[in-house]
């Protein structure tokens, strides 16, 4: 009966103490109408944490991140192409933009993930571009290097392990002994709410401001 009482007031606790982190993460962000282009969800949830609206295609979804730097390059030609559903033997739908795969893992249909697409793409913010990719999913060091290059001043790969070399690069903590980053939505086992995310100040970011990794030079 106490551990349940005890539990029930350490949940509540952190409940109110990650709104509040929020609210004050919204506080301080001063650029609120932007694009995140993301591989995978990790943009969506920088909206999503701070309660905004999604201007952007790239929600409840992955792209391999080869297709991912291909489509960055050259971003504007690719929204212009339609989606086509590709017929695979897979636990989720599959579209193909161009040349570029679309992994909808979180809708029931191919229909339904590209009716969001389309209306999504509408609310791109061609002048405030913010690039968001992740070491995973098909990611080789020739891929970050590839995504440094890319030609936007805002843009931010999370990687497992530091790479001084590439000012894009940001290491996110605890998945050093992987081959690849972890899940960075993901809560950190810790007291307080914390997604593996928060280590990076993507507020900051956001408000178009450099962030340094602790041996990088984000």
């Amino acid at each position: 009966m106490i551990k349940r009482l005890v539990l029930s007031v350490s949940n509540t606790v952190k409940e109110r103490e990650w709104k509040l982190y929020k609210k004050r993460k919204y506080n301080r962000l001063r650029n609120k109408e932007f694009t995140i282009i993301g591989s995978n969800c990790t943009g969506a949830f920088m909206y999503y944490d701070l309660g905004l609206e999604y201007l952007t295609p790239t929600v409840n979804l992955m792209i391999e991140m080869n297709d991912f730097v291909k489509m960055a390059g050259n971003l504007e030609w690719y929204m212009e192409k339609k989606l086509v559903e590709v017929k695979e033997n897979m636990q989720y739908p599959v579209g193909l933009l161009g040349d570029v795969r679309i992994h909808f893992i979180h809708y029931n249909s191919f229909e339904e993930g590209a009716l969001k697409w389309e209306e999504r793409k509408q609310r791109i913010r061609w002048d405030n571009l913010f690039i968001v990719g992740s070491e995973k999913d098909g990611c080789t060091y020739e891929t970050i290097k590839k995504f440094d290059q890319l030609p936007y001043e805002n843009k931010v790969i999370f990687t497992h392990v530091e790479y001084p070399e590439f000012s894009s690069a940001y290491c996110i903590s605890g998945f050093e002994d992987r081959e690849e980053v972890g899940v960075v939505i993901d809560f950190r086992d810790r007291f307080l709410r914390r997604r593996y995310l928060d280590s990076f100040d993507y507020v900051r970011f956001l408000n178009g401001k450099k962030i340094r990794s602790r041996r990088g030079k984000l």
